[in-house]
């Protein structure tokens, strides 16, 4: 079973419930926040934009291709567009399986591609400038 969004807000405790399953002993969350800096400057905020269909077909695609390689019971992808503030989560990748080693597995697997193969986008706010970068290098 799987659930992936692209969304405005991510409620946490709403993602670790749907995460619950009672075959699985592992259960790995992944929580990307907005933090103060980057590029050694103080980040005021972030905002994010995506192309959604070609963002939804990609993430369809890497869950899919978790799901064979690791024996998933639940997967999570959920991705926050729009304006964020600093502490707030924007990315949440989460599995469950029977055993800690592929939750966790998995769980790297699916950051790490979302971040190199998603067409997301991220607009960083200095207290100096603004600079739109991709939010996935």
């Amino acid at each position: 079973m799987k659930k992936i969004l692209l969304v405005n807000q991510i409620d946490l405790s709403e993602m670790y419930s749907w995460l619950q399953d009672p075959e699985a002993g592992g259960i790995n969350l992944f929580i990307g926040n907005v933090r103060n800096h980057a590029q050694e400057k103080a980040v005021v905020k972030l905002e994010f934009e995506g192309y959604k269909p070609m963002a939804m077909k990609e993430m369809e695609k890497l869950a899919a291709e978790a799901m064979e390689k690791w024996p998933i019971k639940k997967l999570l992808m959920v991705h926050a567009l729009g304006s964020k503030q600093i502490g707030e989560p924007v990315v949440v990748i989460g599995t469950a399986t029977a055993h800690r080693k592929d939750a966790f597995e998995a769980s790297r697997f699916l950051i790490d591609e979302l971040k190199n193969k998603v067409p997301i986008w991220k607009k960083e706010y200095f207290a100096d400038q603004t600079v739109w970068v991709n939010a996935h290098p």
